[in-house]
């Protein structure tokens, strides 16, 4: 099998007056998940204060071997422990390789669709964002008399595209397109 990195997805459902608690221990669990071994990056999405109470943290490694190396770790097992008092469920998680958990819905987990298809949806959402944001982006960098730079440009032309992709265009496209892609 190739070497696609591997992510995984962590819900954790907070008791209602402990947020603050499980901020600082994320403070502190956060250092040791960076210094795993294979550990690309790490994404925390907080809950709405007064409105929800789930934690959504994306980790993203090297290999599939590293990432549950990590999460099968004494490190993790005495960290999750600590928190365990903060929780309202138990700590959940799913493993995908490469880019697959944004191709899934909570209804389907299970079903992952062709790679193919996965390559065809990530291409027709990447294409149009690859030519709008740069022509939306670069003269907002320039008004604000930022020096036109290659690496810097592509740097946030990139950051902005994942963004998109991560948080608006792929979970709405594929909730349009389900049924094709789950054929």
């Amino acid at each position: 099998m190739e070497n696609q990195g591997a992510s995984v997805v962590i819900t954790h459902h907070i008791l209602d007056d402990k947020q603050l608690e499980y901020d600082q221990w994320l403070a502190e669990v956060v250092p040791l998940t960076k210094h795993a071994r294979g550990f690309i990056d790490l994404q925390i999405i907080r809950p709405i204060p007064k409105l929800t109470f789930v934690y959504t943290v994306i980790i993203r490694f090297d290999t599939v071997d590293n990432l549950k190396n990590w999460m099968k770790s004494d490190t993790r097992r005495r960290m999750i422990e600590k928190a365990a008092p903060l929780f309202r469920k138990q700590d959940r998680y799913q493993i995908k390789s490469g880019l697959e958990f944004l191709f899934e819905t909570a209804e389907q987990a299970h079903q992952v669709p062709r790679r193919w298809k996965q390559y065809l949806v990530t291409w027709s959402a990447i294409y149009p964002l690859s030519l709008t944001i740069p022509i939306i982006l670069l003269p907002v960098l320039r008004y604000f008399h930022i020096p036109q730079n290659h690496f810097s440009d592509g740097l946030l032309i990139s950051g902005c595209i994942v963004f998109l992709m991560v948080y608006l265009v792929m979970p709405n496209y594929t909730k349009m397109i389900r049924k094709w892609l789950n054929k």
